[in-house]
Formats: structure tokens, C-alpha cells, sequence
């Protein structure tokens, strides 16, 4: 389903992976504001300091600890140590043509006059579809009934004049949020910056309307490839090619029934 025009700017997120230091205010005041359980925030997964892993029904907002031995350009100081931290807080991308949209039988999600893609838990029955059907893996359960929950992008906050809980806590302002179109421009502007710097791997990920989603509401600039930060390289809109499945299945049904009648007639007319 694609962005709906309701005379409304679309708002979005900007996360600035280069100036994330882990701190995790993010998903803590994501916790807070919307009352996500804590179930698995303390566990001890043995993946750096990740301690969530993915995005899920109890977990909004991810950061992700990357080591890597390759050290950072600095004009300054010439190279960094042998081994770089890169780290990002990752969240529901709340896609122009969102395939979650397309498959919910009850209407569980809907998009927002903001253009943000929100699920209905009064409404969700639990059937699972969007879970699957979401390019990102956003989406899950919880394991007591089956339900889905995911970023809102505090839409009782915006409606109200307020940023997301997340940006508000973001102390180093990686997480940066506002109307698209400006978000957009000032993501540019940041990276021809850090080009000039040296740091040439410096990248935008879901900012293009051309892309498979036909662009994030949240997108974000990246400091390595996006299979290093958990990504898909080429996300596609999982429902993209249901109209051409829908009619390769009526034209077979087609087919099938005059074969049919053919059939009937024939027999009729011995």
C-alpha cells in the first residue's frame, strides 16, 4: 500500500549512525513511553554488547555493536586503532509501499496522516501475516497471544507537536526527526561532509524513492555495506509482484474452465 496524501508533511526518522556511541538512551526511553516489557533487555546473548539482538514485539528500538578490525580514517590523527566500533540504532522502517499494509486481513495497521505505518493491538488477531511479509524482519509476536507490535513512531507524541521518545533522548542527536523531504537534505549535506573528511564509505540506506520499498520513512546513514549492520542490500516490498500472480492464476482458472466446458459440450454432443 502506498503513502496516502492527507495534506500532511510526512514526517520521518534520521539516524546518523557516525555520531552513535551505544548508549542505548534510545531503547530505554522507547521502553518507558510505550510500556514495552523488558522481557530478554538483560539477557546475555554473547554478541558484543548486544543484548536484544533484532527488532521484535518487545524490542522498538536495537542497537547493534559491531567490531571490526578496520580502523577509521582521521584527518587529525592519521588512523584510529586496529579495531572500529561501528554502532546504530535500528527501528521499524515504516516503508512508502509497506507489504505489511497489503497482507493484514483485519485492518490491524493502518497509515497515519503522517505517513507512518502503525498496528491497531485491539485489532491485530494475531494471524502472523505481516510478520512474514515485511522485508526488514521487523515485525513479532509476543508469545502470550500472538499479537504484533512494532515502532509507532510515538504517534501520540507527534500528534501532539512532540519528537519521538527516542530522538529526545538521543544525546549525541544520531537519531534526528522532522519532515521528510528536510531530513533528507540534511542527511545529504552530512555525507558530502564526512566524504570531505575522508571517510568515503560513508553512505545514505532507504532514502531513495526509487529503491524497492520506494523509500523508508526511517532511513539512515551508514558507515559500512548494510549486510554489516544486520540490512538487506536490495529490500523489495515482499507484495511487489502479487498483481502479476493474480492474474497468471486468473488467466489459468480461465483456461481450466473452458477446458471444461469444452470437455461438457463435447460429451453432450455424442
Amino acid at each position: 500500500m502506498s503513502v496516502t496524501n492527507l495534506g500532511m508533511p510526512r514526517m520521518g526518522f534520521f539516524t546518523d549512525t557516525s555520531v552513535c556511541i551505544g548508549c542505548k538512551a534510545c531503547e530505554v526511553a522507547c521502553k518507558e513511553w510505550n510500556a514495552v516489557p523488558s522481557t530478554g533487555s538483560l539477557d546475555l546473548t554473547g554478541e558484543s554488547f548486544d543484548n536484544t539482538s533484532h527488532l521484535g514485539a518487545n524490542t522498538w528500538r536495537h542497537v547493534a555493536f559491531i567490531e571490526q578490525d578496520k580502523p577509521i580514517p582521521s584527518p587529525e590523527q592519521g588512523n584510529s586503532p586496529d579495531v572500529r566500533w561501528l554502532m546504530a540504532s535500528d527501528v521499524c522502517k515504516h516503508c512508502t509501499h509497506a507489504a505489511c499494509l497489503d497482507v493484514c486481513p483485519t485492518g490491524a495497521l493502518f497509515r497515519t496522516e503522517f505517513d507512518t505505518v502503525v498496528v491497531q493491538q485491539d485489532v491485530c488477531n494475531g494471524c502472523g501475516y505481516c510478520v512474514s511479509a515485511c522485508p526488514y524482519g521487523v515485525l513479532g509476536q509476543r508469545e502470550d497471544d500472538g499479537r504484533v507490535f512494532k515502532c509507532t513512531l510515538c504517534y501520540d507524541r507527534i500528534g501532539v507537536g512532540q519528537e519521538p521518545a527516542c530522538a529526545k533522548a538521543c544525546p549525541t542527536k544520531s537519531i534526528q526527526f522532522g519532515e521528510l523531504d528536510e531530513l533528507r537534505e540534511r542527511a545529504q549535506r552530512r555525507v558530502d561532509d564526512l566524504h570531505a573528511k575522508g571517510l568515503h564509505e560513508a553512505k545514505l540506506y532507504g532514502d531513495s524513492p526509487d529503491d524497492g520499498v520506494g523509500g523508508n520513512g526511517a532511513f539512515f546513514l551508514l558507515l559500512d555495506e548494510p549486510e554489516t549492520y544486520g540490512l538487506p542490500p536490495d529490500p523489495v516490498v515482499t507484495t511487489r509482484d502479487l498483481p502479476q500472480m493474480w492474474k497468471h492464476a486468473a488467466m489459468a482458472a480461465g483456461t481450466l474452465l473452458a477446458g471444461l466446458a469444452a470437455a461438457f459440450v463435447g460429451r453432450r454432443g455424442r
